[in-house]
């Protein structure tokens, strides 16, 4: 059957998809860190360790990383408008297992903004046992889909990450955020 309309036309959806963007209203508090998601983990999300799945952490970081598109006031409306963020780099530290039924709980830290890109830091706690599970780093840019380029946030946007990072500021900066990968040599 062919798809019916335009959000038909891709497979993988966010579990916020559809949802209309909550933007933080001028002068709000935001929380810092964001708590935006607390998923439990499902049975399509545990491989054949019995844990799981590397990909699904990515997954779950990706759905929380929509969850705040939501409330900077990115939805459906704002990518059929041309614009939107998409991930460029992302660094994954699997700290622990997670098991199936486990409670998730999620935070997020915005670390760093400027007019087209966001460094935003993900933690990945076992929600009754409060375990470090793992970290997610991801850099986003802003992108004008007609052109097919980076392009600056519009005002009010900025505003809101702009708004997002003065609360964020105070945060340390997670000790895993900037590592790069590599095989550690004995210098000896």
């Amino acid at each position: 059957m062919p798809p019916q309309n335009d959000q038909d036309s891709h497979g993988l959806r966010t579990p916020l998809e559809g949802v209309a963007a909550q933007p933080f209203a001028a002068g709000e508090v935001i929380p810092a860190p964001l708590r935006l998601i607390r998923p439990t983990v499902p049975r399509e999300w545990v491989d054949y360790n019995g844990h799981m799945s590397e990909s699904c952490y990515l997954l779950v970081f990706g759905d929380q990383s929509d969850a705040l598109f939501r409330k900077l006031g990115i939805d459906e409306a704002y990518r059929a408008a041309g614009h939107s963020l998409f991930t460029v780099q992302t660094m994954i530290f699997n700290l622990a297992e997670a098991h199936l039924g486990d409670p998730l709980d999620l935070s997020l830290q915005l670390i760093d903004a400027d007019d087209k890109r966001l460094h935003i830091f993900h933690t990945m706690h076992h929600g009754e046992t409060g375990e470090l599970l793992a970290t997610g780093e991801q850099m986003l840019v802003h992108v004008d889909m007609t052109a097919g380029r980076s392009a600056p946030m519009p005002p009010d946007l900025h505003a809101r990450v702009q708004a997002l990072l003065a609360a964020h500021t105070g945060l340390e900066r997670p000790a895993q955020a900037g590592r790069a990968i590599g095989i550690r040599r004995d210098t000896k």
